[in-house]
């Protein structure tokens, strides 16, 4: 293919950056620059699909539908932004012509999600449009003004710490959960997952007021003496979580500027903006002092939670666990003036020194089951009235150590 003459670049400013800081040191000021290059379909899918989880659903501002790029040298750079989270991810390109665009993300995550079963996919500016061609099929792709593509952070400072990249995804898995969702409530703290390091570690927890989810992981290179509260909207950290489930990479460093944390792992930054607001202090509402141990299976005890929410009443979801001092069994049991009721007894590993009868919203108790992996499970009792605290117990997986739940009981009339 004949290479076209390259085309002077005109460099304008940008307005205000919504994100602080270095931005991208002028490189997002390019406007109409011409692009050619080669990416492998992979490479290509990969990019689109990772920088996707930053687009924005619905906004008033179309460049935020866009994923921003950037061919040069020998990568091809893709960016998106929503401004309250980006992506920039860099993959493996032959660039032929260096140059910027961007493309409307929906279409272009259809298109990666169907391209042809070809090794190479061709990029070409092509009188305003981006020309994508893959093996028998060509598309001609509108573009959407580079020059108003936000700035985003640049040239990050040296990492707080580093994290083993699948430790921090089960950490955000078994935590992110039990926070509200932003249409849910205006306490913006309980909408996030708190992040504290300390002493070689971090702690994630997460909360909706009624339900309280922790873990606790290492860190590497935490410096003495150093600690740190970060408070980020649970839902961006569920969509970190899958970004870095389809990244390779051992580690995960963390960067912190001007009321942003930064994730970088592999080829992949992530980054989002901080809840600037306090987190209700967790460390307090952890029970200390419960001493009713009801040792389960922790399968066969999500197992009679699932089929007892069934016949649960609406309102409350709540299923009544009812155990007695030195039986090997526990009872569960659920009624609803709708459905009926349901009774089911289940084995304990050890049988309780003494008994209770507590009711709990069986949504909660399963959640947090689910998300664990160890076999035996725990749950820590001493009043009806008193939270209880779930954690894992027996051999302790590996994907469970340092996870705990505290769970406040239903009150039945």
């Amino acid at each position: 293919m004949a290479r076209r003459p390259r085309r002077r670049s005109v460099r304008r400013s940008c307005g205000a950056s919504p994100w602080p800081g270095k931005g991208m040191g002028g490189i997002l000021e390019e406007k109409g620059v011409e692009m050619e290059l080669d990416v492998l379909r992979e490479d290509l899918i990969f990019g689109v699909r990772t920088a996707g989880h930053a687009l924005a659903a619905r906004t008033a501002m179309p460049i935020l539908s866009g994923i921003r790029f950037q061919a040069s040298g020998n990568q091809l750079e893709l960016c998106a932004t929503d401004l309250e989270r980006a992506i920039r991810c860099t993959v493996p390109a032959e660039v032929q012509e260096e140059g910027v665009a961007v493309m409307p993300g929906q279409v272009l995550e259809q298109l990666a999600a169907r391209l042809p079963t070809e090794d190479r996919v061709h990029l070409e500016s092509v009188d305003g449009k981006v020309r994508l061609s893959c093996g028998p099929s060509t598309f001609d792709l509108l573009t959407l003004p580079a020059d108003e593509f936000p700035q985003l952070p640049r040239d990050l400072q040296e990492p707080l710490c580093q994290l083993e990249r699948e430790t921090f995804i089960d950490a955000i898995q078994q935590t992110a959960f039990a926070a509200l969702k932003a249409s849910e409530t205006t306490r913006l703290a309980l909408t996030g997952v708190n992040m504290v390091l300390k002493e070689g570690n971090m702690i994630l927890a997460a909360t909706n007021g009624y339900r309280l989810a922790v873990r606790r992981i290492p860190v590497m290179g935490l410096p003495d003496g150093f600690r740190g509260n970060f408070l980020v909207d649970a839902q961006i950290m569920n969509d970190l979580m899958r970004v870095l489930g389809s990244i390779a990479a051992e580690t995960v460093s963390l960067h912190h500027e001007e009321g942003q944390l930064h994730f970088s792992s592999g080829a992949v930054t992530f980054s989002s903006r901080l809840i600037q607001e306090e987190f209700p202090d967790f460390e307090r509402v952890i029970p200390r002092d419960n001493d009713i141990g009801l040792f389960l299976v922790r399968e066969e005890f999500l197992s009679a939670l699932r089929r007892m929410e069934i016949t649960a009443a609406e309102e409350s979801g709540a299923v009544t666990i009812k155990a007695r001092a030195g039986e090997p069994e526990l009872e569960i049991t659920s009624a609803s003036r709708e459905k009926g009721e349901g009774v089911e007894r289940l084995r304990l590993v050890r049988p309780p020194e003494r008994g209770i009868e507590i009711a709990f919203k069986a949504e909660y108790l399963i959640d947090a089951l689910r998300r664990m992996a160890s076999d035996q499970v725990a749950l820590w009792l001493v009043a009806p009235d008193r939270a209880g605290l779930l954690e894992p117990a027996g051999d302790i997986a590996p994907e469970d150590e340092g996870f705990l739940y505290v769970c406040m009981p239903v009150r039945l009339l």
